[in-house]
């Protein structure tokens, strides 16, 4: 491996560490579902980066299989969450706003 080779992944991985830090701070302090959420899924998208890194460093192409796997799990996962997060708004709206009283039989 030459060393600008070398430099780029000790760089590569750098960057994926602080990428994992900030979005596991989002993930703790929220504050809210929907933050959450996006932290999560930035959080499995490091992952896979970090097992595509892997693949590079070592050139073993299970890690690619693993990405593959990673990636269509947490596509799922977030599709998931969105659809839970719509029905709490969903939730919330109808009983915040009751629907108006039909004075039709008046």
């Amino acid at each position: 491996m030459s060393a600008l080779l070398a430099a780029a992944m000790l760089i590569g991985w750098a960057m994926l560490g602080l990428a994992f830090a900030i979005g596991l701070a989002r993930l703790v302090r929220g504050p809210h579902l929907p933050d959450r959420i996006v932290a999560l899924d930035m959080l499995a998208l490091v992952s896979i980066c970090a097992a595509l890194l892997h693949t590079l460093e070592t050139g073993s192409t299970a890690f690619l299989d693993l990405a593959l796997v990673m990636a269509l799990v947490s596509f799922l996962s977030t599709v998931a969450f969105a659809r839970y997060v719509e029905r709490v708004a969903f939730r919330r709206r109808a009983q915040a706003d009751p629907p108006p009283l039909d004075h039709a039989d008046d």
